[in-house]
């Protein structure tokens, strides 16, 4: 049944101050009434919305003192009736809560199921729900900053503004083929042409946006290379403030990949200390090697390393060649122990072992990856919609392409299937597979 009580523990499992069980449906305060007995006088049936009150939680074999709140439908999260139990935190305790509601004629929720409810009942769009569980599993501040913005709607209501303007367009192309033999206003092609450029305009920067908001979600991948003993290691736990990979002064230390992030300006860099390039016979040694070429084939950034006290060797500078083509940061480190004439233009001095310049080396991490990042910016932060706009992108500029070239019914063709590429955004024209996957990432209880 489509509204069937349902509930859930809204908090993460485990030992802590409050555990929160929710309950959304039909009349999830009649179960509320089975289970609560106020401290005051108001009878639960009488509580009014929205306010706490304190009482005893029946958990069947057990009681707890905890408080209870009322959400009536449709100013709920959900869009039904929705009731909450707050109780102390142990395992045992919401865990038994959970199962007396479940004993009284609730159905546990699946996974996202308060959420979906939440979009079927028209609280919140498709990208709004993806925005809440990109603010749920942000692991940066950039990262839920753009999660917000989503679950805000500014996505959602910059792709209706679009489809608004398409309608309009859609509405005179219709006319005029509905209508040839009426006496009214043909449409005009250079106006039709002229609009659909501007929201080509819009969806194009909407897209672009997307390269930076992959990394704002991603993190940005951050290699450190050279050759060996260049302070590579010391350099990566200088950027992270900890002491993460081994430092030591015999060359080849670093045999595997060792990592760590770090957030700067609130976005998260990942930082990958690798093995020393260089031809070895030690088959662990190689392995390391190896995967340290890969890493820096997928890395956003590299970070040439290499030593201010010792001038560019051979081996030196064929890493640096093998680096031609990608982003890259010549950094010199050891400045502490002087500083030689190494024949190499370098983006920057540094010293792992003072901390000479590692702050200014931050900065200019986040300058050569994210030029366009602006921590009030608005980004794409997820494929499925950048997929979705692409598709939308490339429809338009083939309905600006052959715009007064060809009948307008298949103009419209062309614009109608734009308008569809940007429902799969607002969940107008998602399928039903589409929205189960949505619904699926979030955790039982949201």
């Amino acid at each position: 049944m489509k509204n069937e009580n349902i509930a859930a523990i809204s908090t993460p499992i485990g030992k802590g101050g409050v555990a929160v069980i929710r309950l959304s449906g039909e009349d999830p305060l009649a179960v509320a009434e089975k289970m609560f007995c106020p401290s005051g006088k108001t009878k639960v049936k009488n509580f009014a919305p929205y306010r706490m009150y304190p009482g005893e939680i029946d958990g069947g074999s057990f009681k707890d003192f905890g408080l209870c709140v009322y959400f009536r439908a449709p100013h709920s999260f959900t869009g039904e009736d929705v009731v909450e139990f707050h109780c102390h935190g142990g395992m045992s305790i919401s865990r038994g809560i959970l199962k007396r509601t479940l004993e009284l004629g609730c159905r546990l929720a699946e996974r996202g199921e308060f959420t979906k409810r939440a979009f079927l009942n028209g609280k919140l769009s498709l990208s709004s729900a993806e925005g809440l569980i990109d603010m749920i599993n942000g692991e940066s501040e950039a990262e839920v900053r753009a999660g917000y913005r989503l679950y805000t709607e500014r996505l959602n209501e910059s792709v209706r503004t679009l489809q608004d303007m398409l309608t309009e367009i859609l509405a005179g192309i219709d006319a005029d083929i509905d209508f040839p033999e009426e006496d009214i206003e043909h449409t005009d092609l250079a106006d039709v042409r002229g609009k659909i450029a501007k929201i080509e305009e819009k969806l194009s920067a909407l897209v672009s946006s997307y390269r930076t908001g992959k990394l704002i979600k991603q993190g940005v991948c951050v290699v450190l290379a050279g050759k060996p003993n260049t302070g590579k290691s010391s350099l990566l736990n200088a950027l992270l403030g900890t002491d993460k990979a081994i430092v030591s002064s015999v060359a080849g230390t670093t045999r595997d990949v060792v990592e760590g992030s770090v957030e700067i300006g609130g976005v998260r860099f990942n930082l990958y200390d690798t093995a020393g390039i260089r031809e070895s016979a030690n088959e662990i040694e190689s392995i390391g090697i190896s995967r340290a070429k890969k890493l820096i084939d997928g890395a956003d950034l590299v970070l040439f390393v290499a030593d201010a006290s010792e001038e560019l060797s051979q081996e030196d500078q064929e890493i640096l060649q093998s680096l031609n083509g990608k982003n890259k940061l010549v950094v010199v480190n050891k400045t502490d122990l002087g500083e030689k004439d190494i024949s190499v233009k370098a983006d920057l001095y540094v010293s792992a072992k003072t901390g000479e310049n590692i702050s200014l080396l931050r900065d200019k991490l986040v300058e050569s990856c994210l030029k366009d990042y602006a921590a009030d910016g608005e980004f794409l932060i997820e494929e499925r919609h950048y997929a979705a706009l692409f598709k939308a992108l490339q429809e338009l500029r083939d309905a600006l392409s052959v715009c007064g070239s060809v009948p307008l019914d298949l103009l419209g063709i062309h614009l109608k299937s734009v308008w569809e590429a940007l429902g799969e955004i607002s969940g107008e024209t998602a399928n039903e597979r589409i929205i189960d996957e949505i619904f699926s990432k979030f955790c039982v209880g949201k």
